[in-house]
């Protein structure tokens, strides 16, 4: 898939206004899909690449679970023939290129429709979401994902391998595998916001900077990112869980549980974050503010030094003869009047920066620590 940087949005596959409801409109700008089955039982597993899809009207009634993966979704005609295979709503096709969908389930016979969103990061550093759209049948389980490479790949290895419950479950056991993938995978993504978070605090304390704001910014953006694709996707798992039905059995239930356990957790973490970042946008403009107020006080500092200074020089500047009388300006004829004139400043200048200092208004660090008693 394309990169896109973050300011551009997905733009959303619909049928002009009017259309008949199941219009199958592809993105031309997506790759063309890819099929992968890996068809597996307690015997033995089947992997191949498929270019027809007629070729699984044979393959999925004899297999225990077929699962087809589709990677990319710039061929409507293709994705139509697959819903055929495995007797797929239209409507549920069309959800599917229409790659803005929130996450659901929705029901329709014995077939189960989920959509999740799993992460990615962009060529430029920037969050997004993928749609991932689950089929749920009897003895199969499809899925379409947006663009080639995704987090399933452990996944596969474990089928192959026939480590786990995979091989002997059904697909509603590998429905809730598939789901437990993109959730486990947002957990590195939350570990990476929660470091920048707190390098970000530090930074903000010692020297904050312009650039720490867009960066601020930029992590609320991939925080609300992130909260629109974890909030409905734990609604879609409770309503899951409260659906008595035959799709999930008890003991797939138990995982099935887990799984929203970590979207619960990945909710919060999320929300505490957030708060943390809104925190981050006071603490830059209290250091700000802080930052200021130093600088206003060392030029205030100096400028209330240099007043009396400046009211000496200006006396002195003054055009007054000394021979109109004895009080015209005597000084201007003592020897020593520009060495005593200058000490006089400089000793006025030393007295009020000792004051300031003593006041802790100067160098308040080593003011604070003449002052602090403690070893």
């Amino acid at each position: 898939m394309t990169k896109r940087s973050h300011k551009k949005r997905k733009r959303m596959r619909a049928a002009p206004p009017g259309s008949m409801p199941g219009t199958l409109i592809a993105d031309p700008e997506s790759p063309k899909p890819k099929l992968r089955v890996l068809a597996y039982g307690r015997e033995g597993v089947v992997e191949r690449d498929l270019t027809d899809p007629e070729e699984l009207r044979d393959l999925y009634p004899k297999s225990d679970v077929t699962w087809l993966d589709v990677q990319g979704l710039g061929d409507a005609a293709l994705i139509e023939r697959i819903g055929d295979v495995f007797g797929l709503h239209r409507l549920w096709l069309e959800d599917v290129l229409s790659t803005r969908q929130r996450p659901k389930v929705e029901n329709y016979g014995e077939v189960r429709y989920l959509v999740v969103r799993s992460l990615e990061r962009t060529a430029d550093n920037h969050l997004e979401t993928d749609q991932i759209s689950i089929f749920l049948g009897p003895r199969f389980v499809v899925t379409f994902q947006e663009r080639y490479g995704d987090c399933f790949d452990t996944l596969r290895e474990r089928i192959r391998a026939g480590k786990g419950n995979l091989r002997s479950h059904g697909p509603s056991y590998l429905t809730y595998a598939l789901l437990d993938a993109v959730v486990d995978h947002y957990f590195p993504v939350l570990e990476q916001l929660g470091e920048r978070l707190d390098a970000l605090e530090d930074e903000l304390v010692v020297t904050p900077a312009a650039s720490s704001l867009a960066e601020i910014h930029a992590l609320r953006r991939e925080l609300l990112t992130l909260r629109r694709a974890v909030w409905p996707l734990r609604e879609a798992l409770q309503h899951l869980l409260r659906d008595q039905d035959a799709a999930f059995s008890a003991d797939t239930r138990i995982y099935l549980n887990d799984c929203y356990d970590h979207t619960v957790q990945i909710m919060d973490l999320v929300e505490n974050y957030r708060e943390i970042a809104s925190g981050l946008i006071d603490i830059y403009l209290s250091s700000m503010s802080h930052r200021m107020n130093e600088v206003m006080k060392v030029l205030t500092v100096i400028s209330t030094i240099f007043i009396p200074l400046t009211f000496v020089a200006g006396v002195y500047g003054m055009n007054f003869d000394p021979d109109a009388g004895p009080w015209s300006m005597p000084e201007l004829r003592w020897p020593l009047g520009y060495v005593i004139c200058l000490a006089f400043m400089a000793a006025v200048g030393i007295s009020l920066a000792a004051w300031f200092w003593r006041k802790g208004w100067i160098f308040s660090s080593r003011a604070d620590e003449r002052r602090d008693p403690r070893p």
